[in-house]
């Protein structure tokens, strides 16, 4: 392939722009695209013009490095902000990563570069129950994106509730932004790492001063609780949250009034794009899957590398040492030279473990199912209730893509980033790589004609 970049990044987050940094230092032409205008990715997000830095870094830890990594980025490497990637195609010689750059009116782009680094992060994983499609309710993320975002309270009086140590810093930073927060239900036990104390070390001092700012505002953390069901007529009025056994089977109920409910039961990887290159995957211990790699962050696939929540779900600090690592090696392998960094490798490992131990700590146990009506809306995009779900079952479908294909859970906006966890689940299948051609929406006329290939 003549002309392009040595290195294309897909993802403008803590592993990408590790990554492409780490690689402009070894000596390569790299290119970072992301569609959205400001990098950063779901975890460093940017308050409006105007707001002073201390204010931020109050809302985003280690904000401060990650600019500093950003402005030495921008001065060695091509950035392109604001393209959507839709597509990547291995040419043989090298990578096409097909884009839509711009906002209202967009313009197709191609680019090309000699190795890929996919670096996409992750989304949201809620789970289905009574009222979960009525205004108030939203994710965990949703809440804690408006409020790094754009400060914005997601309600005056909050209920957080899911599984998984995320449910901390969102109801945290809602109870000292002024949300009367209203209790933070975990679905399993409080002390998930008390198996991992060696883990848990590196982790202690955070959670602490979690619990430390969830006390001062006088909020209650209760594990073995969910909310099941959500009420309300035009919007969220009061929810009911149930004490639950080890299975998450309910065993008595209260109702918890509140006009926000934030609700998070963990995240799944966004592998579209490795996917539609054949990148292998493998499964993480709730079965989710994700891309696999070697040490240096290589997938299956030669030329194409992966790094944070592409390949595991494990927070900003190790998809950073991924990128990192993922850069590195990419360096490695069109010939610069790259010294070992030991150290690198070791704290990669460290987290890896880490995240591996939250993981079987904080698992989706099967009695969420338990919690539905034949009404409840399975995916909201379609309006698919469970009815229409088992009655697919009843036909003969016994996988996710049988369903989905009987009773269309799945075809709406959001192909199926929301419920498929779900679909999955009641379909008594396991979670399936996503097999998406287009990873984007695109236009018919910038698939009928796709633009050459620009630097």
């Amino acid at each position: 392939m003549s002309g392009g970049y040595d290195l294309a990044v897909v993802g403008a987050g803590p592993a990408g722009v590790a990554g492409a940094l780490s690689a402009c230092l070894a000596g390569l032409d790299v290119v970072l695209i992301d569609g959205a205008p400001r990098p950063g990715g779901q975890y460093f997000r940017h308050l409006p013009e105007g707001f002073h830095a201390t204010r931020q870094e109050t809302l985003h830890h280690g904000l401060g490095r990650f600019a500093r990594q950003w402005e030495t980025l921008t001065s060695r490497a091509a950035v392109l902000l604001g393209h959507r990637v839709w597509a990547v195609e291995d040419t043989g010689d090298g990578f096409a990563v097909r884009c839509l750059e711009g906002d209202r009116e967009e313009r197709p782009r191609t680019v090309t570069a000699r190795r890929l680094l996919l670096a996409t992060g992750a989304h949201d994983r809620p789970l289905p129950f009574p009222g979960w499609d009525l205004p108030g309710v939203l994710t965990a993320g949703g809440a804690q994106a408006l409020l790094k975002g754009d400060l914005v309270v997601a309600g005056d009086r909050v209920v957080v509730a899911g599984t998984g140590p995320f449910l901390l810093p969102v109801a945290a930073g809602l109870a000292r932004a002024g949300a009367d927060v209203r209790g933070v239900y975990e679905a399993n036990g409080r002390l998930g790492l008390a198996r991992h104390p060696l883990l848990a070390a590196g982790r202690a001092a955070e959670a602490l001063g979690y619990g430390v700012s969830l006390a001062g505002h006088r909020v209650p953390y209760l594990g073995r609780h969910a909310v099941i069901e959500a009420h309300g007529r035009d919007a969220l009025t009061h929810v009911t949250v149930a004490r639950l056994d080890a299975r998450w089977r309910p065993l008595a109920t209260r109702t918890v009034e509140c006009d926000t409910l934030a609700c998070g039961y963990g995240f799944v990887p966004q592998i579209e794009l490795p996917v539609q290159l054949g990148c292998l995957t493998r499964q993480e211990a709730d079965g989710t899957p994700v891309v696999a790699v070697d040490a240096g962050m290589r997938t299956s696939v030669s030329g194409v590398y992966a790094a944070g929540e592409t390949t595991g779900v494990g927070g900003a600090l190790l998809a950073e040492a991924e990128g990192r690592v993922a850069g590195r090696a990419a360096a490695a392998d069109l010939g610069r030279r790259v010294s070992p960094l030991p150290a690198l490798s070791r704290r990669v490992a460290r987290l890896s473990a880490l995240a591996r131990a939250l993981a079987r700590a904080y698992p989706v146990r099967p009695g969420w199912q338990g919690w539905l009506r034949e009404d409840t809306l399975i995916c909201r995009c379609e309006e698919v209730p469970l009815s229409a779900v088992r009655e697919a079952r009843s036909l003969g479908a016994r996988d996710a893509r049988a369903v989905k294909l009987l009773a269309r859970p799945g075809m709406g906006w959001c192909q199926g980033r929301m419920c498929g966890h779900a679909v999955a689940a009641l379909a008594g299948d396991g979670p399936e790589p996503p097999r998406r051609p287009i990873a984007q929406p695109v236009r018919l006329g910038d698939l009928a004609n796709p633009p050459p290939e620009t630097p």
